[in-house]
């Protein structure tokens, strides 16, 4: 268990946090190294990918002895200045993959896109009339309980 959160703790810090801070570095030169920014710019898109498929597949990759060991040290390879891994993999790998597959997963965005827009105008047509409702039973029920407490003492004088 102690393991586990050391490894945790080590991913974040040396997976996103000296990352975050080299590339910070690296845009506040005063003249950004272009092959730099590229480098950055693969390594966070292969993080985003990696973190991606681990939601999907951790259940399936979770339970492997030295898993989160094994991902720790793939992290520190994509950046590590000895390795460079990042563009290594990126080029060899992912890039090839997503060049391969651009159109149909630019159609399947489209599409996706589509159907969030559509379910968010129904679901906002469906909480404006049910606040429309909400207000008129409100408007209604203040309505009759004013009249109720004027009757009363209408009928007595």
């Amino acid at each position: 268990m102690a393991v586990s959160f050391i490894t945790r703790l080590l991913t974040l810090a040396l997976g996103y946090a000296y990352p975050a801070y080299d590339c910070y570095k690296t845009l506040e030169l005063n003249t950004p190294q272009m092959e730099q920014l590229l480098f950055w710019c693969k390594y966070w898109v292969l993080l985003a990918f990696l973190t991606a498929f681990e939601r999907f597949a951790d259940c399936a990759v979770s339970w492997l002895p030295m898993y989160g060991e094994a991902k720790l040290a793939l992290i520190v390879y994509l950046w590590h200045p000895n390795t460079m891994g990042a563009g290594r993999v990126y080029d060899d790998f992912l890039r090839p993959f997503l060049a391969a597959h651009e159109a149909d997963i630019d159609r399947g965005l489209l599409e996706l896109r589509a159907r969030a827009a559509d379910a968010t105008a129904s679901h906002l047509q469906a909480a404006v009339a049910l606040g429309r409702e909400f207000l008129f039973e409100a408007a209604r029920r203040v309505s009759s309980r004013l009249q109720a407490t004027r009757s009363p003492a209408g009928q007595g004088q």
